[in-house]
């Protein structure tokens, strides 16, 4: 039973929620531009691997759904699906709005925005995690080198969202081949040329990249996947000998000057401290959803006992959600989050209230999560993990 039922004698009843189907997308290539339907060319190029897909999760979109445009073509049940020029109509299925929020109008498992508001919330925060963690993880540099002319190096983004992690690495790169996916296409228009834009459902499988990059990065993702060891296998083969994998999660909750959990109530008496219970909501809507949102606790042992990765790091990294710290770095650093904390409670809205959770009791929790974060008098961390490792190079044969 979730939380807000447990707390519905206090509340109006819930809203019903029902969807349509759910959605595959098609995957398109990019940079953008104003292509006509007559422009799209198919990608024949078939795997020859029977590693499985992931499997799709329930569809659960909300009654308070609008989908713009008519419905898209699916993305081919191959593991190299049919590979399109992005045109506006396209650009205009890809997007359904939920509570005055944009969504991505393909995954029923991954229900964040995907709007301007989402984005520039993202660049912000991008900003934020290059102070605290650097701008790439050390053999980083090493592996995106010319170290064999005409054989330029190859980083995939996961999930990429407002693109700013991997449009810095096509730049920094420019011999480099640079592809973000994403559930929904990216909106730059300074992309660059050696970058490209995919729409794609990472939880349909990787097949069609296996052998493909030097660098495969993933940031904050877990809500959005259904199978994240499995992911972390697809990665495995998509990774070249001597490739990066760099993942970094967070596992949805608050913790203690201590770095101890906060633990949410369990009862009908919510109470503070307010922004990790609202945390505690968020995690359920997400977990219900299908999102492996435990994924960050398990990430270093999925990669350190995989039989393909070695030179394993773990990194965890105490992030103050509101500038209570006495250092004047991190105390700039909890304004910062708090700017981000306020943001994503916006941002998670739709997910919320489309799980059924009552507005009125959201509005309690998020009021109060807003005072309590102006007033900076309760120290909350959010974890973030952190794991990087290289794909280990093939014996040599006897």
């Amino acid at each position: 039973m979730s939380a807000w039922n447990r707390s519905s004698s206090l509340l109006p009843d819930a809203v019903d929620a029902t969807g349509p189907p759910t959605r595959r997308p098609i995957r398109y290539m990019s940079p953008m531009s104003d292509f006509t339907d007559d422009d799209c060319d198919e990608d024949d190029v078939m795997s020859t691997t029977s590693f499985p897909p992931f499997s799709a999760g329930p569809s659960s979109a909300s009654s308070h759904t609008t989908h713009e445009g008519g419905d898209a073509s699916m993305r081919s049940a191959s593991p190299a699906p049919s590979v399109w020029s992005m045109t506006s109509s396209l650009r205009r299925q890809a997007y359904r709005h939920e509570y005055g929020r944009g969504l991505n109008n393909y995954s029923d498992i991954y229900s964040l925005p995907a709007d301007d508001e989402e984005y520039e919330r993202l660049d912000k925060q991008h900003e934020m995690f290059k102070l605290i963690m650097g701008k790439y993880p050390p053999p980083f540099d090493q592996v995106m080198s010319d170290s064999v002319p005409g054989e330029p190096k190859a980083c995939l983004d996961l999930g990429c969202g407002s693109g700013s992690w991997v449009m810095e690495v096509a730049r920094e790169y420019p011999n480099s081949s640079c592809v973000a996916v994403d559930l929904v296409p990216m909106q730059s228009r300074t992309m660059p040329t050696n970058c490209r834009s995919e729409v794609d459902d990472i939880n349909l499988g990787l097949e069609h990249f296996y052998g493909d990059f030097d660098v495969v990065h993933a940031r904050l993702i877990s809500s959005g996947i259904k199978d994240y060891h499995g992911l972390i296998e697809h990665i495995s083969r998509v990774l070249r000998p001597g490739g990066l994998i760099d993942l970094m999660e967070f596992d949805f909750c608050g913790y203690d000057e201590h770095h101890k959990r906060i633990e949410p109530s369990v009862d009908q008496n919510i109470r503070a401290p307010w922004w990790p219970q609202w945390l505690a909501f968020l995690r359920d809507a997400a977990k219900n959803r299908g999102g492996a949102v435990d994924a960050a606790t398990y990430i270093h042992d999925w990669i350190r006992q995989h039989r393909r990765f070695e030179n394993v790091v773990y990194r965890e990294f105490w992030i103050p959600s509101s500038p209570f710290a006495s250092d004047p770095f991190w105390r700039r650093m909890g304004l910062c989050m708090r700017e981000d904390i306020l943001e994503f409670m916006r941002s998670g809205r739709p997910l919320l209230l489309g799980s059924g959770m009552p507005e009125a009791l959201l509005d309690h929790i998020e009021q109060n999560a807003i005072r309590e974060l102006m007033e900076a008098r309760t120290p909350v961390y959010i974890r973030c993990q952190y794991v990087y490792a290289t794909r280990k190079h093939p014996l040599p044969r006897a």
